[in-house]
This record gives structure tokens, sequence and C-alpha cells, in this order.
């Protein structure tokens, strides 16, 4: 009986020890879930086949907050394809699909403030960095200027427009507040990857701007460096505004105007750039498919631009219409640089509170460079956060 006795209080210490432990922590939870209904025709080329695909997507993010200056964040990631055999087909069950989105921690000493382990970053606004990364962001808060540097690894990864081998990435981003209407963000970043003579940098600017009605935003970037024995020389510019239900954009990232000589014109983007821009030419909402001959996301040698509506006719109700032109910026192999003419509606209703549903129609006028045949992308998609 005292052994039980002894036990029982020892299990009793045990949890109150846990609990007290507990209690120092505050335990944030949420989450983000949706499932698409996607149908495309020609997308791939010419007489492609129509594509049905319907898929779910769950994110559960759990953040333990020690205290302002301490939190360890996570987030976890898991996705089915409807009809798959890895969770998406009758019985479900689903194996391998369970992914580690973030997980890091995030400290302040002073007015620094450091994000270690794997975690989401951008770099100019996508055009050469959108995505999760192994590594580390260090931040100096100054008040009106947050100096911002980044470093991340990739061993023997297939980069996009350079080849294989050990990757390093580094970026330095201070942000500037002018004041309330007016925000640069000049960067640096540098890539090296080994074994390959591969050293290139990125030098640009980004301008945010602010007033009543009217918000706008520019970017630039030098793209200079070496890939094995070339010389890289490229550019991009791309500049957008917001007028109330009116918007727009355009973009140009230089392409390589002589495959033969020894010198990279082409803008050149490291692995995780992404920039979605249109429905179909630039992944949109479904990016499940880009046109044939479009660059999608990795903006390089193509140029752009867009002029839309945006309309709330009421609380639960928005819609959306955009239209999008885009070239190469430099012929390809066939001689041919018109992507197409396109056209965007999406139509966003609130069904239930937190539910929201997307409606998506669009029309691909093919160009030479994309094929004969036109490409049409639709769908509904479901989602909430929590």
């Amino acid at each position: 009986m005292k052994k039980i006795i002894a036990s029982a209080l020892g299990l009793m210490l045990v949890g109150g020890v846990a609990a007290t432990s507990a209690f120092a922590v505050e335990s944030q939870f949420g989450g983000y879930w949706r499932t698409r209904f996607i149908y495309d025709q020609d997308m791939t080329g010419d007489n492609s086949d129509s594509n049905y695909v319907t898929d779910t997507r769950t994110r559960l993010y759990y953040t333990a907050k020690f205290s302002d200056d301490l939190k360890f964040v996570n987030k976890f990631e898991f996705n089915n394809t409807w009809g798959d055999a890895v969770g998406g087909d009758i019985g479900a069950d689903g194996t391998g699909i369970w992914r580690i989105k973030n997980s890091y921690v995030d400290f302040n000493i002073g007015m620094l403030n450091a994000k270690i382990g794997i975690q989401g970053a951008t770099i100019s606004r996508g055009f050469l960095f959108a995505d999760d990364m192994s590594g580390a962001v260090l931040t100096a808060d100054f008040g009106s200027v947050k100096v911002p540097v980044l470093y991340t690894t990739e061993i023997d990864q297939e980069a996009r427009n350079v080849t294989t081998g050990d990757e390093q990435l580094v970026s330095v981003m201070p942000a500037i507040k002018i004041n309330d209407m007016v925000k640069v963000t000049p960067h640096a970043t540098y890539f090296k990857q080994t074994g390959t003579e591969t050293d290139v940098f990125w030098l640009g600017a980004d301008v945010d701007l602010k007033f009543d009605a009217v918000s706008a935003w520019f970017t630039g970037i030098y793209n200079g460096g070496q890939v094995t024995d070339n010389d890289v020389s490229a550019f991009l510019v791309a500049a957008g505004a917001d007028a109330g239900i009116v918007h727009g954009q355009a973009f140009y990232a230089s392409g390589d105007d002589d495959a033969a000589d020894t010198d990279r014109d082409d803008f050149i983007s490291p692995r995780g750039s992404s920039y979605y821009w249109s429905e179909i030419m630039g992944l949109g909402m479904f990016d499940n498919n880009s046109s044939n001959g479009s660059p999608n996301d990795n903006i390089t040698n193509v140029w752009a631009a867009n002029v839309g509506v945006t309309l709330k006719p009421m609380d639960k109700l928005g819609l959306n219409f955009d239209v999008w032109y885009a070239a190469l910026a430099e012929d390809n192999a066939a001689g041919d640089d018109e992507l197409g003419l396109e056209f965007d509606a999406k139509v966003s209703y609130e069904l239930v509170e937190n539910l929201n549903a997307d409606f998506v129609f669009a029309y691909l006028v093919a160009g030479d460079a994309t094929g004969d045949d036109d490409v049409i992308e639709s769908g509904v998609q479901l989602s909430l956060k929590f």
C-alpha cells in the first residue's frame, strides 16, 4: 500500500512539474485547408489532352511562445490528389505525404532578431526568392531602418537555369522607411555553386509608395557574375499600381540574345524564385500547370503587362477581372516570341463564416511561342484559415 501511495505521489509531483512547465509556455495553434477542382485544356502544347485534377491540402501550425523574445514555430503540411494511392483513394490512410514546412526558433537579443531553422523567406517580391528554406535570417532593428541578412544552402540540387552542385545563397535587404508614404529596400544577393565555377550576384532595389487612394511599387535588379566560363550581364525591371478598383503591372526580364557567344544576357534566378502573375501563363491560383513556352513563376526572358479591375458589390462577394499580354524577351529556338493574350476572371464568395469559395475561369489566346491551340483553365477552390 505504501508503494502505491508513494508511486501516486511521485506521479502527482511529475505531473505538477509538467503542468508548471506547460503553463510557462503559451501554445498557439492555427492552420489552413483547401480543396481544388481544376480543369485545363491544351495547357502543355498543341493537341494536348484535357486534364482534371482534384486535390486537398491541410496545414497545421503550432507555436510555443516562451516570452515576447522567444518563440518556437512549427508548420506541418499534408497533401493528396483525389484518386491517388497515397491518401486519395478509397480507404484513405495516406502515407508518405506528411511534410515539415517550417521548424525554427525565433528570438530577440537587444535590437537583433534571429530566425534559425526551416522557414519561409522572400527576396525582392519573389523575383529572386520566395520559398521555404533551411537557413538563418538575422535582422538588426534601427527603428526606421531594418537590416535582414539571409543565408541558406543546398547540396546537390538542380537549380532552375544553372548547373547542379552545392549551393550557397546570401542576401542583405535593408528596409528603409522614409516616411508613412515611402519605403525603399535596396538589396544585394550572392549565389555560389561549387564545382561549376558559378558565381553570380544581384544588385537591386524595391520601392513601395502609398498615398490616399493610390499605392504603387517599383523593382529594378541588375544580374552579374559568371556561370562556368560565361560572363553574365542581365537585368529585370517591374512596376505596378493599385488605384481603387483599377490595378495593373508590367515587368521585363532580359533573355539571351545570342546563345552562340560566351556572354549570358538572360536574367538568372536561383532555385526558390517564385513570382505568380496570370492564371495560365503565370500559375496563378491553380498552380498545377502553366502554359507551354511560358517561364511560369520563374521570371526570365519574358515581358508582360496587365490591367484589371476589382469589385466588391457586397460584403461576402468579390469580383476580379484581368487582362494579360506576354511575350518572350528573345525568340525561342524556333524563332517564336509571342506567348499570347490572356483573360482571367475570379469570383470570391464567403459561403459561411470563415469558409470561402473561389471560382476561376481563364482563357489564353495562344501566341506562336505557346502553340496553335488556345488554352483554357477553370476551377473551384474551397478554403479556410484558423
